[in-house]
């Protein structure tokens, strides 16, 4: 499996050459390159009247033309032997230069690098860029640009033998092929299974026939005839298991998921669901996307957004069938790919998990951490990149089009603002003048200057969107500084103001499936004891108190947890799951959910162990009504308030000259006022007010 290849991605030297960049670009001589730049550090963004720049990813294309390959072809090969892709990773250099570079160490004799110049997963991923910017603008250079992407994506689709449909991932310099790269990346051979990359590559082929379809029938007969090879292969190994389940710590998940990935197979529907839209009759395309979109459903909540952001994962659509305890925000496009699917399939039942992750989650994101890679459950990783950002994003405008939601569409205009100055460093992270997008945001505000494929593709993905919802855009452009967040936060258990318990610190802080937040966890025994100091709201209200524990399986140490006096009970904890099955390790790292909120006033939590050991990693304290605050140019002034109660809660929100809308927990608008207003936020729901 791949995750994000920005996140993860194996730095190299690089071999150096020179060319120009101009803005608009076009396509640029093969081998790593240094290029001229305006500059790789954005200024703060101003409105624009249109934001989508695609020179920065016109520079990053490049030329190749692969020896003859058993198993390997493409349309028109023979009359068009040359392919375009994108290379992978572009780091900032001296001088507002960038400097085009490959995965894995560099083989300075041979020109190849340990992974390769090109991946397919970028490949099809820029390729769907083109298609929406040419549908969006009518744009000849980005229909040729998408046409060339798309013969270069069928290259590396294996067309023959027991792999047939499958896809390799990396490709060298000089066109070769590489399927065992260095690092090693599951499935080995690369096109041994199935993969992300099968999923990206059914991504584009979806968009490419829907839009070649009537311009260019030949080529789409061909994007057809690879989308229905790759679907064979589908077939063959995933979706084989169809209607199978298998078991997560005790909780059945889908056994038929690319990868056992929800996020993989969201990118899959994506292309299923554009092709079926184009193609109504392809059976077996239609039977792929109704399973896989069911698959997905099951990773989520089919319940209100009221009642699941109760718990954890709080209404978020769970992206790995391995793990109860991980979110990342990287390809988490799965309520994007339910939406859609809803709409085309005539399934409206697979669109109430995504309406439940995007008013629930989105919402708790966007008063909290934001886009970040990782929650295991705490959140553990807070680097934030485009890719989390970008699938954040699609995932709300599909959900808020397929819903007709107001609300949910106001949340898509907040989650865009991270890419306007709303995120760790404070400043803008796309250059609309450049187009570039930097590659992320470290926990401590740092940029990462460098602007690799995936980071421009999926900043562009988000630009694209943005020219087409005029109101998001505005709204994302003028939230562009953090005023205050008051959202979920951390209490780490080994930090307790007193303890007669044990603070053990494993060798590893990561078990495959969960992450101790503090690297560190606190052990008490029968009748030891723990207190732990609380943060305040900013409003002094209520708040939930999740403690994270360590659950076993078979046996289920219980606790009694209490608010400041110790005689105000919040609840009982009985930490077990059930079997291990396709987890990692037995047992889970989880949130417990405790039946009382902990009363504004209180400043501290206790818990006593009442029966074997109870080990604690950390608390979440969420409070019932979570808020951000966002300003920007001018007088703009944005303000998000969420409720997490089961019932309607009383909160002050906007400020004069603001107009305040309220919205239920499906994001249906509810009451429109202008001013500072005391308003009553409906069970699960939330408020948005602008000026």
């Amino acid at each position: 499996m791949t995750a994000s290849r920005t996140t993860f991605r194996i730095r190299a030297l690089a071999a150096i050459g020179t060319v120009a960049l101009a803005a608009g670009a076009g396509l640029t001589a093969a081998s790593p390159a240094i290029a001229s730049a305006p500059d790789p550090r954005p200024a703060a963004s101003t409105p624009t009247a249109r934001l989508t720049n695609l020179a920065h990813l016109d520079y990053l294309l490049d030329q190749t033309t692969p020896p003859a390959t058993a198993g390997h072809t493409t349309y028109a090969l023979d009359s068009q032997p040359t392919l375009t892709m994108p290379w992978v990773y572009a780091d900032a250099r001296p001088g507002n230069t960038f400097e085009r570079v490959g995965g894995g160490p560099l083989d300075p004799a041979t020109g190849h690098w340990g992974q390769g110049s090109y991946d397919s997963d970028d490949v099809s991923r820029a390729a769907v860029v083109y298609l929406r910017d040419w549908k969006q603008t009518g744009s000849a250079s980005s229909r040729e640009k998408a046409y060339e992407l798309l013969r270069s994506t069928a290259y590396f689709q294996t067309t023959s033998g027991p792999d047939a449909g499958n896809v390799v991932l990396w490709m060298q310099p000089d066109g070769t092929l590489n399927p065992s790269p260095v690092p090693v990346e599951l499935p080995n051979p690369s096109d041994s299974g199935n993969s992300y990359w099968l999923a990206r590559t059914l991504w584009a082929y979806g968009e490419g026939y829907a839009a070649f379809k009537s311009t260019d029938p030949a080529f789409a007969s061909f994007l057809q005839d690879r989308l229905q090879l790759g679907v064979r292969a589908l077939e063959r190994s995933t979706l084989a298991s169809y209607g199978r389940y298998g078991v997560a710590d005790g909780t059945r998940v889908p056994s038929w998921l690319i990868v056992g990935s929800a996020g993989a197979s969201a990118e899959a529907v994506l292309g299923l669901a554009a092709y079926s839209k184009a193609a109504p009759h392809d059976r077996p395309a239609r039977s792929a996307l109704s399973e896989l979109s069911e698959g997905i459903a099951a990773m989520g909540s089919s319940r209100s957004a009221a009642v699941a952001v109760q718990k954890w994962p709080y209404g978020a659509i769970l992206p790995e069938t391995k793990s109860r305890s991980q979110f990342h925000s990287w390809a988490s496009q799965m309520p994007a790919a339910l939406a859609e699917a809803s709409v085309v399939l005539k399934k409206p039942s697979l669109l109430q998990p995504a309406v439940t992750d995007s008013v629930a989650f989105s919402s708790t994101l966007l008063t909290s951490t934001g886009p970040i890679n990782g929650f295991s459950p705490a959140p553990t990783d807070t680097t934030q990149i485009a890719y989390g950002a970008d699938s954040r994003l699609q995932s709300l405008l599909a959900t808020a089009d397929a819903a007709h939601s107001p609300g949910i569409e106001q949340l898509a205009g907040l989650m865009a603002s991270w890419y306007f100055g709303n995120n760790t460093s404070g400043k803008p992270t796309y250059d609309p003048a450049t187009g570039v997008t930097f590659d992320g945001v470290q926990p401590t505000g740092s940029v990462n200057t460098g602007s690799g494929a995936e980071s421009t593709i999926h900043g562009l993905l988000s630009m694209i969107a943005l020219d087409a919802h005029p109101r998001v855009s505005a709204l994302a452009q003028s939230a562009s500084t953090v005023v205050s967040r008051d959202g979920l936060s951390v209490v780490e258990a080994e930090k307790a103001t007193a303890t007669t318990g044990t603070v053990v610190t494993p060798t590893s802080a990561s078990d495959g499936e969960s992450q101790l937040s503090g690297g560190s966890e606190l052990a008490l025994d029968r009748g030891e004891t723990a207190t732990f100091a609380v943060p305040a709201t900013a409003s002094g209200g209520a708040r939930h108190i999740d403690p994270v524990i360590a659950m076993p399986t078979g046996s289920a140490p219980v606790a009694l947890w209490t608010g400041s006096t110790k005689r105000t009970p919040l609840g009982v904890t009985r930490a077990t799951v059930g079997a291990q099955g396709v987890t990692p390790v037995p047992g889970a790292l989880l949130p417990a959910s405790l039946l009382l909120p902990l009363r504004g006033s209180a400043t501290s939590v206790s818990v006593r162990a009442l029966s074997g050991t109870t080990t604690v990693d950390a608390l979440l304290v969420r409070p019932l009504v979570s808020r951000v605050v966002l300003s920007g140019a001018g007088d703009n002034r944005s303000e998000l308030v969420q409720s997490t109660s089961l019932l309607p809660q009383r909160a002050t929100i906007g400020s004069r000259g603001s107009t305040v809308r309220t919205y239920d927990d499906k994001g249906r608008l509810k009451q429109t006022l202008t001013g500072e207003r005391s308003i009553y936020l409906p069970a699960g729901g939330f408020a948005v007010a602008t000026r």
